[in-house]
């Protein structure tokens, strides 16, 4: 089944929960919306920020797997391109007619290598992750073959334990074979501490920052000193901006959630001791639920269960509200404790997700609303494409 992202193809309630111009009270339920004055706001401050520290903004496409929306950050977020986690959603993005995509992942099948290495001939700079020697020779020959070039990274494991080479010796052996390789450019380092973005203290993610630092400015010398320059020192995530763009050292931003926020990141703290979605970005992304049972006096339940959101960084917080809780779901049912008994069914709520990227990977649409009606629909145009 091919995705239909063309909302004239659509019929509402069926295919798409809304249209533009509708009410927000009347867009069908469980969806995704997203307060467009929130959102542009976020883009703008972090526009902002990266203007003020010099640094470039390569925003994160696998949070909300959107072309539209990703055009929308290039267009007046000033961001230099997207990355993404996967051959197929960078796909998209080229396809979209977006012209500068990072892979901030390691490819190494060779069906995915090709089709990466195809990806130039849709007029995208295409550039890659590498942690092993090995992946650059497979790389340089589909580059060949495709009569294109795939320029690389190497990735620096700087505390988040996944991808990546721990040592400098690593980094320039690497880099020395990707700068010698038919095909391939050797444009920089890929640095991204990802284990620590969702640490609530300012000061435990500061301590976390400074050992990557050290890791990266060491590699950096040594590259130096073997002839080779960094374009990308990229990485940096919405729990760790400040610190990598103020560094002097990295050059390059990859902050995605930051644009919707999500209920986990939510909870981080800045610097005060404040909580960032207070002080730097607004809750921006929404599931809009209903209530559809109201049986039990102090529960009620809405329509946004499990298939609609991923509880993996803990469950949906019902937004503006102290007076109710979503507690329990199961696959199409959310369990709001209504102790008082105000909730009426057919009644709309607003629930900041968990965990916004696994959350927009099972939506088709979002739906964005200003004023209280609906203004965009926006396809989650790389839903599903994870290969």
């Amino acid at each position: 089944m091919i995705a239909i992202t063309d909302p004239k193809d659509c019929e509402v309630g069926y295919n798409i929960p809304a249209a533009v111009g509708m009410k927000q009270s009347e867009i069908q339920t469980p969806c995704l919306i997203v307060d467009l004055d929130a959102f542009e706001d976020n883009i703008l401050k972090m526009r902002d920020f990266c203007r003020q520290a010099g640094v470039r903004h390569r925003v994160h496409g696998k949070m909300h797997k959107s072309a539209d929306i990703a055009k929308w950050q290039i267009e007046h977020g000033e961001a230099c391109g997207v990355c993404c986690q996967k051959v197929s959603e960078a796909e998209s993005f080229a396809r979209a007619g977006i012209k500068d995509i990072l892979v901030s992942n390691q490819v190494r099948d060779p069906i995915k290598i090709n089709r990466l290495a195809r990806m130039p001939k849709l007029g995208a700079r295409t550039i890659v992750c590498v942690d092993d020697i090995e992946n650059v020779v497979d790389l340089s020959n589909a580059a060949k073959i495709n009569g294109t070039e795939i320029e690389c990274l190497v990735e620096i494991d700087c505390g988040a334990g996944r991808c990546g080479v721990t040592t400098t010796q690593d980094v320039v052996e690497i880099a020395k074979a990707i700068d010698a390789a038919d095909g391939l450019k050797f444009s920089g380092i890929q640095a991204y501490q990802g284990a620590m973005q969702h640490l609530d203290s300012y000061a435990d993610r500061k301590a976390k920052i400074d050992i990557a630092l050290a890791m990266v400015s060491d590699a950096l010398a040594s590259l130096k000193a073997e002839g080779l320059e960094c374009d990308i020192v990229g990485g940096g995530g919405t729990g760790s901006y400040y610190f990598e763009g103020n560094s002097g050292v990295f050059n390059e931003l990859q902050c995605g959630s930051y644009a919707f926020m999500d209920a986990d990141y939510g909870r981080i703290l800045d610097k005060d001791g404040k909580r960032i979605d207070e002080t730097e970005f607004k809750n921006a992304l929404f599931i809009l639920t209903s209530v559809m049972s109201h049986a039990k006096p102090d529960k009620a339940i809405c329509d946004a269960g499990l298939k609609v959101q991923s509880v993996d960084s803990g469950l949906p917080v019902i937004y503006g509200r102290d007076d109710v809780e979503y507690v329990k779901c199961s696959d199409e049912h959310g369990v709001i404790a209504d102790p008082q008994g105000r909730l009426k069914v057919n009644e709309k709520l607003k629930l900041v997700p968990g965990h916004c990227d696994p959350t927009c990977n099972v939506h088709d649409w979002y739906v964005g609303v200003r004023g209280g009606k609906v203004e965009k629909l926006w396809p989650v145009s790389a839903r599903g494409l994870c290969y």
